[in-house]
């Protein structure tokens, strides 16, 4: 379809880097609820205070619940590996 690989590729920007992009590391959870005004109120209150400088470096995950599983909310930051000795 024409247009499609445009949009594929404006879709890729707004998600920020990819996990390759970001150099060796991991991501380590700092927050999780199933409250998504907290979750909101906790993303705010750690982009306000500079927790972590370049917001490209948080992950927002947001995990579908059913019948019986809440919706759950995940706040996680990414952790650079230590350099090689």
């Amino acid at each position: 379809m024409p247009g499609q690989r445009k949009r594929g590729r404006s879709r890729e920007r707004q998600r920020g880097p990819s996990d390759t992009e970001l150099g060796p590391g991991r991501w380590a959870v700092v927050f999780e609820t199933a409250d998504e005004a907290r979750w909101r109120t906790e993303v705010r209150r750690r982009i306000a205070e500079h927790e972590v400088k370049d917001p490209s470096m948080f992950r927002l995950d947001t995990f579908r619940g059913r019948s019986r599983l809440p919706t759950t909310y995940r706040l996680s930051v990414f952790v650079p590996a230590p350099p090689d000795p």
